[in-house]
């Protein structure tokens, strides 16, 4: 089954998107106006982005002095071909408003149509930075900021990034030291501060792909004392764009005081720039005094939280472009196993060595090995796309289906960031060792794909940081709102398998998963201290993310049998994927929920000087 018909498989026999042009804001589109952007975005990563990822992958980004002093960086033209195809698609605004130059189109289609994007290169592909970057801009920032700097970004003449880390404080916000002082509160563009600092980690920080560049900032406001306040309740989001602008959108001239310190060499994504970028230093000197400009979006110390609905976008960013890698490695190892010739069939009577040799995918582990990734890449797939659709609930649903979608995409948007990211790259490493040592060399692409995925695990908040926010914050907030209504729409799929011919021992298991997580999720809390609760986050999130991925796959299967495909090789892959997840994995929660049920404090209790 390929990529194009995975993806309608969800799309629209699983989630129905059709169904919402009948909300006013679609009312424009249909089945046909979706196709006909799947086609579009399938054609330009077939001849624009696939053909280029080992190109992008051997030519590095790198520097040189460019001709204003400050180092430029170069990029093979293959990228500028590749993104100057994504900005005439016009896919970034493709859910925007006709307003912008968007097309309106449901969120759900534009997270499926940008996935052939990430499946062709993920390492190419840095937009989605722009979208959020400029989403952030039109939620938080004044008319002005939104017309003169997202209308920009969403038109492909701008790009976007997002700058949050530093060299000392790392995934610790409340240890930034970036600075920014009021200049001028009456400025057209918003409150005008120069900033001063050090940021790191800044995909796409530096490039020539767009005539400008617009940061948003994460810095503190000094106290009246000059001093910067400890923790992030004195941190604001600013725009400091690379060249200065009009309010009409045009450029200056003028250079601002941000510049290009260094590049960080990857271990993949090799293609897409990570930057270090110094603000404020004095290499220039925009109205001829130091400091990069900024203009405050949102309130002052109200950073956070305005720079945070860019990041839950870009987190279900990570848990598409983890999905995506991982069906990558997927489609390559099941070609690899169709195609190599390895070994013969063992009878009753033993190994037939006269016999003709075996194709690889006739081996039963070969066939593990295939099952694990398809049910870890496909019900992450779903994932995604239900995630995606929750969005367009959100945005354009009844007050009863925005509640249901904030509480859902509340407790979720953790899950769908890094369960992908740990088990598409366990799904990497199973499509290497389906290509044996062939798999270890640059002569196939899957080396590639688990370098590139390994990212996914660290950027956009890492791991444990996903399971804190997770156990810590997610499940608990509300009174547990988030999971009731988690558990409410998880019952209903297993009232809906268990009518099913064939599921009523998966729907039983999935509800044993649900109480088991709801029991844990009491026993870790039972003594109300963090310290005892938080120890265990990430196995408990490894947890709840199979009961989340079986109930994928349940209400994937349940609906699709009672279609009319259910004979056909798709709808027989779908349910052994199904079997093996039920079978394989989620049994393996049992192991993770003791550890966190008992509070156990084995890691926490360790002293540092025991390693």
């Amino acid at each position: 089954m390929t990529f194009r018909a995975t993806l309608e498989h969800l799309l629209y026999d699983w989630l129905g998107t059709p169904t919402l042009t009948a909300r006013g804001r679609f009312a424009e589109h249909s089945r046909e106006t979706f196709d006909a952007v799947l086609d579009t975005c399938e054609r330009i990563a077939r001849e624009r982005y696939a053909p280029f990822n080992r190109l992008v992958d051997t030519q590095e980004p790198r520097t040189e002095m460019g001709s204003d002093g400050a180092l430029r960086v170069v990029l093979p033209q293959a990228t500028h071909d590749a993104f100057a195809a994504y900005v005439e698609s016009g896919m970034l605004a493709a859910s925007q408003d006709e307003a912008l130059g968007g097309m309106q189109l449901p969120y759900s289609v534009e997270a499926a149509a940008n996935a052939f994007f990430a499946l062709g290169s993920i390492s190419i592909g840095s937009q989605l930075l722009s979208v959020g970057n400029a989403n952030a801009i039109l939620v938080h920032g004044t008319p002005a900021q939104q017309q003169v700097f997202a209308a920009n970004e969403l038109s492909g003449r701008w790009a976007g990034t997002m700058c949050l880390s530093e060299p000392q404080a790392g995934s610790s916000l409340s240890d930034i030291t970036t600075r920014a002082e009021l200049e001028d509160d009456a400025d057209a563009l918003g409150p005008r501060y120069r900033l001063r600092g050090n940021k790191m980690w800044i995909s796409s920080g530096e490039h020539e792909l767009t005539e400008n560049i617009v940061h948003l900032v994460l810095a503190k406001v000094p106290g009246p004392d000059g001093q910067l306040r400890p923790g992030t309740k004195s941190i604001s989001l600013f725009i400091v764009p690379k060249r200065m602008v009009t309010l009409e959108g045009a450029l200056t001239g003028q250079r601002n005081d941000v510049v290009l310190a260094g590049l960080n060499h990857k271990l993949g994504w090799r293609g897409t720039t990570n930057a270090l970028l110094n603000f404020g230093e004095g290499a220039f000197k925009p109205d001829g005094k130091p400091g990069a400009i900024g203009y405050r979006v949102g309130p002052e110390g109200d950073g956070l939280r305005c720079m945070f609905h860019m990041m839950n976008e870009a987190r279900i960013g990570v848990g598409m472009a983890a999905t995506m890698l991982g069906l990558a490695g997927y489609y390559a190892s099941l070609d690899y196993a169709r195609q190599r010739p390895q070994g013969r069939p063992v009878t009753a009577s033993g190994k037939a060595s006269n016999a003709a040799q075996s194709l690889l995918i006739e081996h039963a582990d070969i066939r593990r090995m295939l099952l694990a990734q398809k049910a870890y890449c496909e019900g992450a797939l779903a994932l995604q796309l239900y995630c995606a659709r929750l969005v367009d609930d959100l945005k354009t649903g009844t007050p009863e289906q925005v509640h249901t979608a904030h509480e859902l995409l509340e407790v979720l948007t953790p899950v769908a960031k890094s369960w992908p990211s740990e088990f598409c790259l366990e799904a990497n490493s199973l499509a290497i060792q389906i290509h044996g040592g062939y798999g270890y060399t640059r002569d196939f692409p899957v080396e590639q794909y688990w370098r590139d995925q390994r990212l996914n695990m660290i950027h956009e908040g890492t791991h444990g940081i996903q399971a804190l926010d997770l156990l810590g914050r997610k499940v608990v907030q509300g009174g547990g709102t988030g999971l009731k209504t988690l558990a409410h729409a998880i019952n209903t799929t297993i009232d809906k398998a268990g009518a099913t011919a064939g599921w009523t021992v998966q729907a039983n298991a999935l509800a044993a998963a649900l109480h088991r997580v709801g029991a844990a999720t009491k026993a870790a809390w039972a003594t109300s201290d963090p310290a005892d609760a938080l120890p265990n986050a990430v196995p408990y999130m490894q947890a709840f993310g199979h009961m989340v991925l079986a109930w994928m796959w349940l209400d994937v299967v349940a609906t699709s049998d009672a279609g009319a495909d259910a004979s056909t090789a798709a709808a027989v892959g779908r349910r052994q994927a199904a079997r093996y997840f039920f079978n394989y994995e989620l049994p393996r929660i049992d192991a993770w929920l003791r550890v966190v049920e008992q509070r156990d404090r084995t890691c926490a209790d360790t002293p540092a000087d025991a390693f």
